[in-house]
């Protein structure tokens, strides 16, 4: 990166750790490393790690064109409980009795969930509800409704199974909420789930593999 201009600005992949913000990301780095603009190309919800795309000065151009690639992800979803949220930020539900799922009827959704499907996105989200947030409306105890939407799972693939926990992959479009299909996926197997681990391994042709840490990055002069 030391051969480009400030000016030209930068695609800098981050693999960004467990609990931090997309926006403390672009703060820290904004900070550290003098940038005039910066912005992210795709949020990751705190309790996600994995590739976040910073682009900086005129490369802030480039941030429309790279939201739009599809998106690979890896996780962990947990049968027979629930939360308000679909993750691990709010309290944790009984669901269903997991004693009677097989491998074999949990192979059996995944055509539920390839190709275009319809998909209601968290009441903890960012979606915005007459001009509000729904996660800081879902926060204060207000309803929340939420409208349905359109998106392309591309490929749906269970890893591995160790009951309550089921591993998976998936490749998506845009605007895909990993932890509305982990909640889906739980009401289709009669039981409930919840998201208890996410990591975004791919955006288009970049690869979390190539990115830096807040550290390494942070020490680097661009």
């Amino acid at each position: 990166m030391n051969n480009i201009t400030p000016a030209e600005g930068h695609v800098i992949l981050i693999d960004k750790p467990l609990e931090w913000t997309s926006f403390d990301v672009v703060k820290k780095l904004k900070y550290k490393l003098k940038l005039k603009k910066v912005g992210h190309a795709g949020t990751l919800d705190p309790l996600a790690t994995g590739l976040l795309i910073l682009c900086t000065d005129k490369k802030t151009k480039q941030i429309s064109s790279i939201q739009e690639q599809p998106k690979e992800y890896t996780g962990t979803l947990v049968l027979g409980k629930t939360t308000a949220s679909y993750d691990l930020e709010s309290p944790i539900i009984e669901g269903g009795n997991t004693s009677d799922l097989t491998e074999e009827l949990l192979l059996s959704l995944i055509p539920q969930f390839e190709g275009e499907i319809e998909q209601t996105p968290p009441i903890f989200s960012a979606v915005k509800v007459n001009g509000e947030r729904a996660y800081k409306k879902a926060r204060a105890g207000k309803k929340v409704e939420l409208k349905s939407r359109i998106v392309s799972i591309y490929n749906f693939e269970i890893t591995s199974i160790n009951l309550p926990e089921v591993n998976f992959k998936v490749n998506c479009s845009k605007g895909t909420y990993i932890r509305s299909l982990a909640n889906d996926f739980g009401k289709a197997a009669g039981v409930g789930a919840y998201l208890s681990k996410l990591r975004r391994t791919k955006i288009g042709e970049y690869s979390v593999d190539d990115a830096h840490t807040i550290d390494s990055i942070t020490s680097e002069s661009l």
